[in-house]
């Protein structure tokens, strides 16, 4: 066997060896040097032989340090003086990423010797899961139990085609076990065996004449403009230490010279080139003659590489690189690829923008974020489609694609998503709804959201779109939804919050410029009290944090005035704009009630409950819960907010889980200043339920036992229609709450009532408002209140409605006991539920005070009219 290595050493070759061990010189500690589980192996007749443990299950391993990388030869003498099977086999490693063979997530290639189908095979290990075969080598080539000879020769192709051989003689008359192409790992740093034995064979294992072969010179894979006049250029493998500026030209006429090459200290493979002139713009060519590698490969005649100057790349910053399209729900397929992707589109003329380091995420998350790779760039006005990395080749026909590790996964319902650069700094942030189609069809799938402006990057759902596009989209190119939608509204002030004695929050209609929003000039609270930080809130920049260099006390109003806020496209606001807040105080029971209810919604929307600050106080809701109260008292309820939100006094608060669907099922009567999304809201039934409200210390504020039948009966669809409560201050009772008006559109989200009513009774002890009423649900005078002011409570009434002829026509009130105040609703229905007749009617009170038995009778007169 050393008289056939001799000779293959004689043989002329047309590379260096990247790794020739015959271990002739008796050791495993010099050229090369191996590592790993040395102590249990010994070199025996100038062999490699196992010498381990005798214990079953042992897994050993020996590497040695070798720079792999384009084509490659391997060759390798071995004999199992065994019989191989699962529990005894040998893996030589051809290409290992890591010096530990066995740690988890390395990646790299492999002959195994034996195994349960006693082979010869080829295997490819990657980062996770089991090994796969390249070549599935003949079952039984090893079949003795006590000596299985072989010698492999694996070769790899510049195309990455591998061809698996062996000689089961020892000698070089090679039987081919077939070939196959895989280019899943172009690199390796090191070459070793590991082996899997029982106890009987610990020193069963031999080696011998382990040589891998360079067979390729180095050829430059791309060239990257790092500079005006800095060129890197990559190559497939490692390059001579040693390199020549005459070695590299760039072809076009009057272009500069190269004046030094250096090879960079940590890549071997890559070259960096310094230039005596500007690099010109547009496509180059860049010439490489003489490349040498680490073996001496040198490549024959003159290799060229294409690149493309489009002028020195910058870091974009805000709003200099957008997200302009989303494709988030990818089923039903209209004609796009069935996979998620996002579009980006850089809005300059001139500037090219370096993405590198440019991170995709979203900000409630707890996943790792995507990262655009080193020489990403976006030219000017270009755009690109932006996708996970397995799906990179669905969307190669649209042009530029980035394919990013760890791209994140798309809600179909709405999301928020932010463009990081790599400073830290945020770039671009949207936070989209599946309402921003407003279309019913598109939103169902198939179809993308498209920015109808790109010079209008910070608004929301009114420059966002379903797009036009036939395929359902149009990745990669100009939206087919774009369109002028200039944004020429300055920011507004909504409310300002005290998160805390010394800290206020301000929110603003829209994104504001961050930088201006930073100036404490811009900020004055009356009474005045000094403000020591301002900080814009990221990511969104809606919202500004206030440092106050003293603490409010509670339930003491502040004003809070912005001379000048600007948005995130310049528009600045002109006159001062101004919000009264306060540090909040405790709640106690009553000081919010329940105002408006939408329990049997339309199809498609949702349930809200709107509440209603009665106190004189500023109450914050973080803690409260909203709940529904079971029929055996226990209580299902979800948490209103999980921070600061305060109700000023008189303030509403509408409370739902989706704030888009109930304004644009209510587009002309909510105001969604007035909205709080809730993560999770109580299954509150069609027909009837209790709605219950309590404090962060479970105290109950209000509760309202709520049925259909409080609706008005003449109405012949409920979906959709909420009920409003009719008086602030007057108890959480069927009589005061009535179905919202119909020229309201049957909901007032965030509003005042359409059927709110004062107390009018003037301190009169029986009225009637008003005294002309048209139930015809249009939102006025639809009902009339019967208003009473006793001079103690516990008085037993009947109520009972006659017309002018004197003929019954409602029971309204059968012997109910009175509080000292309250009021009576008549609809204008009859005891039928019919609508009585237009025309005068009489109102009879009749009262009895029971510890008495004194008895008092009243009457009034109503008209039932109707419009014309």
């Amino acid at each position: 066997m050393k008289k056939l290595l001799l000779l293959l050493l004689l043989a002329p070759l047309t590379a260096a060896a990247q790794l020739l061990d015959t271990f002739a010189d008796g050791n495993l500690t010099q050229n090369p040097a191996w590592t790993g589980d040395a102590a249990s192996f010994q070199v025996a007749a100038q062999q490699l032989q196992s010498n381990g443990p005798a214990v079953t299950g042992t897994s050993l391993q020996l590497v040695t340090s070798v720079q792999l990388a384009g084509a490659t030869t391997w060759e390798f003498w071995a004999n199992l003086r065994l019989a191989t099977s699962s529990g005894n086999y040998a893996d030589v490693w051809l290409l290992s990423e890591q010096a530990d063979l066995k740690a988890t997530g390395n990646r790299g290639y492999f002959v195994r010797l034996g195994g349960t189908t006693d082979e010869v095979s080829l295997f490819r290990k990657d980062a996770t899961g089991g090994p796969v075969y390249v070549v599935n080598g003949t079952d039984a080539t090893l079949n003795s139990t006590t000596n299985n000879v072989v010698r492999v020769r694996v070769t790899r192709s510049a195309q990455d085609v591998w061809t698996l051989e062996r000689d089961v003689a020892g000698g070089t008359t090679y039987v081919s076990e077939g070939t196959a192409t895989d280019a899943t790992l172009r690199h390796g740093a090191y070459f070793g065996v590991a082996l899997t034995y029982s106890s009987a064979n610990s020193k069963s294992f031999y080696f011998d004449d382990f040589r891998v072969t360079d067979t390729a010179p180095p050829a430059p894979l791309s060239a990257t403009v790092v500079s005006a006049r800095q060129l890197d250029v990559t190559f497939s493998e490692p390059v001579a230490a040693t390199q020549a500026a005459a070695n590299y030209r760039l072809a076009a006429t009057g272009a500069p010279t190269v004046l030094s090459a250096q090879r960079d200290a940590a890549d071997a493979a890559l070259v960096h080139l310094t230039l005596g002139a500007n690099l010109p713009l547009g496509t180059n060519t860049l010439e490489v003659r003489s490349a040498t590698d680490l073996y001496g490969n040198t490549a024959v005649g003159t290799l060229t590489v294409s690149f493309q100057n489009n002028g020195f790349a910058v870091a974009p910053s805000l709003n200099q690189l957008l997200i302009t399209e989303i494709f988030a729900d990818e089923t039903p397929v209209v004609g796009l690829p069935a996979s998620e992707y996002l579009e980006i589109h850089n809005p300059s003329a001139t500037a090219v923008m370096d993405l590198a380091g440019v991170r995709l995420l979203k900000p409630n998350s707890t996943g790792n974020p995507a990262v655009f790779p080193s020489g990403a760039v976006l030219l000017p006005g270009e755009y690109a489609v932006v996708c996970s990395s397995a799906r990179t080749a669905q969307f190669a026909a649209f042009g530029k694609v980035f394919g990013l590790t760890n791209f994140p996964s798309l809600t179909n319902a709405g999301d928020e998503l932010v463009l990081r650069g790599r400073n830290g700094q945020t770039l671009f942030e949207i936070n989209y709804s599946d309402t921003w189609y407003k279309d019913s069809r598109k939103k169902d799938g198939g179809w993308s959201l498209e920015m109808v402006d790109a010079s209008n990057p910070c608004a929301g759902i009114e420059n966002w779109t379903a797009s036009t596009d036939a395929s359902g989209g149009t990745p990669g190119r100009a939206n087919a939804a774009r369109a002028a939608n200039t944004d020429r509204t300055a920011p507004t002030l909504l409310r300002t919050l005290a998160l805390s004695p010394i800290t206020i929050r301000l929110f603003f209609g829209e994104k504001l410029d961050s930088t201006a929003a930073a100036t404490p000039a811009l900020y004055t609270l009356t009474p005045a009290m000094a403000i020591t930080r301002v900080a814009p809130v990221a990511p969104d920049f809606r919202a500004v944090d206030l440092t106050l260099g003293a603490a409010m006390q509670p339930n003491q109003p502040l004003t809070m005035t912005v001379q000048r806020a600007t948005d995130c496209v310049g528009n600045a606001a002109g006159p001062a704009t101004s919000a009264t807040f306060a540090l909040p105080a405790p709640a106690a029971a009553g000081d919010v009630v329940i105002n408006e209810i939408l329990f049997n919604p339309r199809t498609n929307a949702v349930d809200f409950v709107e509440l209603f600050n009665r106190s004189t106080k500023y109450l914050d809701v973080q803690g409260w819960q909203l709940g529904i109260e079971k029929a055996d008292g226990t209580i299902d309820q979800e948490p209103v907010s999980g921070s600061a939100y305060v109700l000023a006094p008189g303030q509403f608060l509408l409370l739902t889980t989706r704030p888009d669907v109930v304004q644009s099922q209510y587009p002309t009567s909510a105001e969604p200043a007035s909205f709080l999304q809730m993560a999770g809201f109580p299954t509150y039934p069609d027909d009837a339920g209790v709605v219950i409200v309590r404090d962060a210390q479970n105290h109950t504020l209000d509760r309202y036992a709520y049925s259909e039948e409080h609706h008005l009966r003449l109405l012949d669809d409920l979906n959709g229609v909420s009920l409003e409560r009719i008086r602030a201050d007057a108890p959480s009772v069927p009589s005061n709450f009535h179905s919202a008006a119909s020229a309201v559109g049957y909901a007032t989200p965030g509003r005042r009532n359409s059927q709110q009513q004062i107390d009018a009774s003037g301190g009169q002890q029986f009225s009637l408002l008003p005294e002309v009423f048209t139930p015809d649900e249009d939102g006025q005078q639809d009902f009339t209140t019967l208003n009473y002011t006793l001079d103690s409570p516990g008085y037993a009434a009947s109520v009972t409605i006659y017309d002018a002829q004197g003929r019954l026509t409602r029971r309204l009130v059968r012997n109910e006991t009175l509080a000292a105040t309250g009021f009576f609703q008549w609809d204008g229905l009859n005891d039928r539920g019919q609508k009585a007749a237009v025309g005068y009617y009489v109102v009879q009170i009749e009262l009895l005070k029971p510890n008495s038995g004194e008895k008092r009778d009243y009457r009034k007169t109503v008209v039932l009219g109707a419009r014309f």
